[in-house]
């Protein structure tokens, strides 16, 4: 990835303890250990010349809204958030088929079965999703998600478990059908947290031409 193009990630939010940004789909959103990727994490720190510190993840085909810490305090005092479940995120995902319940909770408990690939299990994690329908095109759902847990690849393996892949992914659903699509239609769309002990922050993060234009294509 070019400097060009870190210049180019939108960023949604910046003060002297944190920056939130849109992350493109396809950038890992952490470092990686044996360093030959590209992630966010390294080209945010090339870019802004200081040490930044992971508070949440995004799975590398996904994109939107994440945001990182600037300094040790600011990790503890959000990070401390996101493990008593005070932050709020919403995601947007495009979903194959109609849903008949236009809103509800997947609470469906998930574990690792290996090679990555995570599953609904009876004795794995608890996992809820809360869930509405915003519309509906032909044969595909867009479909809002609301997270209470944030367990690993979580919304895409509960919109899988109902029999609703979501459009693109190739690891939950049929790869034959889902490598036709243009990527992953999994977008973190936006996050509520506390700035300080007594200001609330909620950010959005606008979605990508890969994403708009598909849905758009819909509507011709």
């Amino acid at each position: 990835m070019t400097n060009k193009t870190i210049n180019e990630i939108e960023i949604i939010y910046e003060d002297q303890n944190l920056i939130v940004v849109n992350k493109p789909e396809g950038l890992a959103s952490i470092h990686d250990s044996n360093g030959k990727v590209s992630d966010l994490q390294t080209l945010l720190q090339d870019k802004l010349k200081i040490k930044i510190y992971v508070l949440h993840r995004l799975d590398k085909d996904v994109s939107g809204i994440i945001l990182y810490a600037k300094n040790p305090k600011t990790h503890k005092f959000l990070n401390q958030q996101f493990e008593n479940r005070i932050v709020k995120k919403t995601y947007l995902a495009l979903v194959h088929g109609l849903i008949k319940e236009k809103s509800g909770l997947i609470d469906k408990p998930i574990k690792e079965f290996g090679s990555g690939r995570m599953g609904v299990a009876e004795k794995g994690k608890e996992s809820k999703t809360f869930y509405k329908v915003i519309e509906s095109y032909q044969n595909y759902s867009l479909v809002e998600l609301s997270p209470t847990t944030g367990r690993k690849h979580q919304l895409r393996v509960h919109l899988y478990s109902i029999g609703h892949p979501i459009v693109g992914d190739k690891l939950y659903g049929e790869k034959e059908i889902q490598k036709n699509y243009p990527r992953l239609m999994l977008h973190a769309k936006s996050i509520t947290f506390n700035l300080t002990d007594t200001k609330k922050l909620y950010l959005e993060a606008n979605l990508p031409k890969s994403f708009s234009s598909f849905i758009n294509s819909f509507k011709l």
